[in-house]
């Protein structure tokens, strides 16, 4: 179980931020309180565009609206806190609070970790068997890997954060990051660290490593079929629907990679909350705006809504 904060001596943290600077501070609220209204509004389009649209009712935007959910999800466990904090240059967050926050952060990022490996074999059946793919993607099957997706994610971060919150935190209550992550968290505790950063590597490892083979393994044989077509509008139509699949993966695992798996010694607080607020706030934005700018299906399908809204507003 994990014990209550008054057995460490510490109710509260307080979060450091990006700047103590009062004019920065402005800057950067403007600019974050921007790029979350974008992730809100471009989240939230995507879900109900999904929704409505009967042309988007397949397993592949199926996917794509519960990312763009974790997305949301993703943002709004960072995003507010952090803005508050901008205002107000108080930065406190209490123990629970801390815990919850680190929690849904743990929570989201593993899921979308899984759901980009999911996505990947969607689209290997799609190029590789795509007779076969509306057998193969069954409702059954695509409920069955979301919520597997889902359960992992709850699992995996209950174990990180018990860990985290099962350590003594006996001396400075100050965390030098915008939000409670695990590398700060595990620099601030008086208590041995390694069994926490074992469990780290290890757990987090295994979905990471195991997101990027089957993506990979996905890809390796989505390629050879590619270039086995004799069409060229086929394979043109074949990279179109992977482009944006592979730049999200890409962006999302080269951002964790470079955060959590390195020596502790070389983690550096004040360039880490930089790379840190890339995958909690940016890449919650881009993922939407990745899949409809570069998707046919998702404009066609937007043109189609906007214009229903527009006829709508006009009898």
């Amino acid at each position: 179980m994990m014990r209550g904060p008054e057995v460490r001596g510490i109710t509260e943290f307080i979060l450091l931020g990006f700047t103590d600077h009062p004019h920065l501070q402005l800057t950067l609220f403007t600019v974050f309180l921007l790029i979350y209204v974008i992730t809100m509004v471009w989240n939230l389009g995507m879900i109900v565009l999904i929704r409505i649209e009967p042309q988007l009712h397949t397993p592949m935007y199926f996917f794509l609206g519960n990312l763009s959910l974790v997305d949301l999800c993703y943002s709004s466990a960072i995003s507010p806190k952090m803005l508050v904090d901008l205002l107000s240059e108080n930065g406190r967050i209490s123990y629970n609070a801390c815990a919850i926050q680190l929690y849904i952060f743990a929570s989201c990022a593993d899921v979308d970790c899984v759901l980009l490996a999911v996505m990947a074999y969607d689209r290997y059946v799609a190029v590789c068997n795509p007779l076969l793919y509306t057998v193969t993607m069954s409702q059954r099957l695509c409920k069955q890997l979301v919520a597997g997706a889902y359960i992992i994610g709850i699992i995996d971060s209950l174990i990180h954060t018990c860990c985290a919150f099962r350590l003594s935190f006996c001396g400075s209550n100050v965390i030098n990051h915008f939000f409670c992550d695990l590398p700060p968290l595990l620099e601030l505790s008086c208590s041995d660290t390694h069994v926490n950063e074992i469990v780290l590597f290890a757990f987090v490892g295994c979905i990471v490593a195991s997101s990027i083979v089957i993506v990979l393994f996905s890809y390796a044989y989505i390629l050879v079929t590619i270039l086995r077509m004799h069409c060229a509008a086929g394979r043109r139509k074949a990279f179109s629907t992977c482009t944006s699949h592979l730049m999200a993966f890409g962006i999302f695992h080269g951002t964790i990679i470079f955060m959590y798996f390195r020596h502790r010694s070389s983690y550096s607080m004040d360039q880490d909350k930089w790379t840190s607020l890339f995958y909690t706030v940016v890449i919650p934005m881009l993922n939407p705006l990745i899949y409809s700018l570069r998707n046919k299906d998702v404009k066609d399908a937007l043109k189609k809504a906007l214009s229903r809204i527009i006829g709508f507003l006009r009898e």
